[in-house]
Parts: structure tokens; sequence; C-alpha cells
């Protein structure tokens, strides 16, 4: 599979890794919206969420709560925001589902 996430997960291209364990990978965005950017993805390739299963739930659960730990981790305890972009018209760039924790300023709504 020619996926950069995957290959990052891998290990076969460095990152600033943050979190890992056994399902989730996590690391500082290259290009960061925020003062605290990181990526969270599934280290199982998933398109997008669009594209989650069934049995995918469990999975799903454990990237919001590695947000929440990440968070605590790095001190964004007066908030943060959580993104998840899908398909062309949400913005999703890169075809592996992740999630954008950003944080460390003031967010503002609506957000694009």
């Amino acid at each position: 599979m020619d996926c950069i996430f995957c290959k990052i997960a891998a290990g076969q291209i460095p990152s600033k890794k943050v979190h890992e364990d056994d399902r989730v990978f996590a690391f500082h965005d290259i290009d960061p919206k925020a003062p605290k950017h990181i990526l969270i993805i599934p280290k199982k390739h998933l398109a997008s969420l669009a594209h989650a299963e069934p049995g995918d739930e469990a999975l799903l659960g454990r990237l919001l709560h590695t947000a929440a730990e990440i968070a605590r981790d790095h001190g964004m305890d007066k908030g943060y925001r959580v993104v998840i972009s899908t398909g062309p018209e949400g913005g999703q760039t890169v075809h592996h589902l992740h999630l954008h924790l950003l944080g460390g300023r003031q967010m503002h709504w609506p957000p694009g």
C-alpha cells in the first residue's frame, strides 16, 4: 500500500511521535494550524470515516479516547478541538482516517 500515514505508523517515514499503542499512532502535524496540532491515526488502514464498518466501533472509540489523553498530557486543559475531515468536500487530503487535535489558542466558530 502506498499510504503515507501507514508508512509513518510503520516507522518507514520519520515523524515526531506523541503516542503509540497496538492500534493507534499519534504524531505532530508538519504544517500546524494551531500551537498544538497532533494527528491521531488508526494503524489499520481506513481511507476515511465513511469507510468505517460495524466492527470498527472499538477502534473509533479508541481514537477519541487517545485524543482526550493526549490533550490532558499536553496541557490543553482550557480546551481543544478534534476535527475529522471526510472526503473532498470535507477537506480530506490524505486518504487514511485521521483526527486533528488542535489546541493552545482560542478556537472560533464557524471553523471554515
